[in-house]
């Protein structure tokens, strides 16, 4: 599985007018800062998912004086069969095709290029909000199960059903809305669970390869977290109704869960130094590709934005060792950077890039 060229016009600052050929297992791309490096990668992901890793507002994406953009790419697919994916964004709409057929719901597009973005952004799953780390597990999970996805999305709009209601002042179906929100909850508390202790099988040894540092896990504490049933989350809810009430929103749920990653002195966000938090990060990416190999027995495409130049010369050779589970990966340099003791030039393609032209 991998990108085999991409093409487009008006995706930021990138002059794709003809395409770019990506048809390497390593496609190296160095470049000073502001260049366009990190803009490919996010192209890419765009493709990938249909949403970027660094907006949520589509008109950022656009060029300037630009209205409207294309991007298309050919990739390879699981089965070495060739394949097109394109998307355009027009008066604020975004419209997506596989193989030339419109297709109207994302789930339809993010099971065809599992790829995994590792950026400096990622120091959130440490040191941010408990909703940064929900959003890694949530991520780590909906790549591989089609089901926690639907299950995830059905939960969200009741949810938000249920707290439009609270906020109204309308409580008369708040028994039913409890009862689907138990209902897809313990659905994903329960996945939440057996996903975190299979990943303390990965995480705790590549962390401890890296930095030499025993005893780190990564632990579930769940909003409900002494229920053990759908009928028991449901109870939860009635006791905490009146507070519910009382602040027009709901206080408890898979939405308040939390996700720590503990050592043996407490947790990491509080005792850890920046490089060990740097590096934890860098780490559940690191995790999250073997767990997705894991899970699928499908190797995902890892895009690599300058996350390395933090850590010491050993450290990030020991980390580039743990690289081996991927299809094909891209990574970003600056100028004079060496990442790489050594360069496979015969399954590499190296780019310069600058103002958005890639040589």
């Amino acid at each position: 599985m991998r990108f085999l060229n991409i093409q487009g016009n008006s995706f930021r600052n990138l002059n794709l007018e003809e395409p770019l050929n990506l048809n390497k297992k390593q496609v190296i791309l160095i470049g000073a800062n502001g260049q366009g490096k990190t803009n490919l990668l996010e192209a890419l992901y765009f493709l990938c998912y249909g949403n970027s890793f660094r907006t949520s507002n589509l008109k950022e994406l656009l060029s300037y004086f630009s209205k409207s953009l294309n991007l298309k790419a050919t990739f390879l697919s699981d089965k070495d069969e060739k394949r097109q994916i394109s998307i355009s964004i027009s008066n604020k709409k975004r419209q997506i095709k596989i193989d030339d057929k419109i297709i109207h719901d994302r789930k339809q597009l993010i099971y065809n290029i599992p790829c995994i973005v590792f950026s400096h952004d990622d120091i959130a799953f440490i040191t941010g909000t408990p909703e940064s780390r929900r959003k890694y597990f949530n991520q780590t999970m909906s790549m591989y199960d089609p089901i926690f996805f639907d299950d995830l999305r059905y939960y969200n709009k009741i949810l938000k059903q249920r707290n439009a209601l609270l906020k109204k002042g309308d409580y008369s179906l708040l028994d039913v809305y409890d009862y689907n929100l138990a209902k897809y909850g313990f659905l994903i508390m329960t996945a939440r669970k057996k996903a975190v202790d299979e990943m303390n099988l990965l995480f705790p040894n590549l962390y401890k390869e890296v930095s030499n540092i025993d005893n780190v896990k990564l632990e579930y504490k769940s909003s409900w977290r002494n229920c053990e049933s759908e009928e028991d989350i449901i109870e939860n809810l009635k006791q905490n109704r009146e507070r519910d009430i009382k602040f027009s929103v709901s206080n408890t749920g898979i939405h308040r869960d939390k996700f720590t990653i503990n050592t043996e002195f407490g947790e990491l966000s509080a005792i850890g130094s920046t490089g060990q938090q740097r590096l934890a990060s860098l780490v559940l990416r690191a995790t999250q590709c073997k767990y997705y190999k894991l899970k699928t027995e499908k190797e995902p495409i890892l895009l690599v934005d300058d996350v390395l130049l933090e850590l010491d010369h050993e450290k990030r050779d020991k980390f580039l060792y743990l690289f081996n589970d991927y299809s094909q990966a891209f990574f970003t340099f600056l100028p004079k950077e060496k990442y790489f003791n050594k360069i496979d030039l015969d399954n590499s393609i190296v780019y310069n890039v600058e103002k958005g032209v890639f040589k």
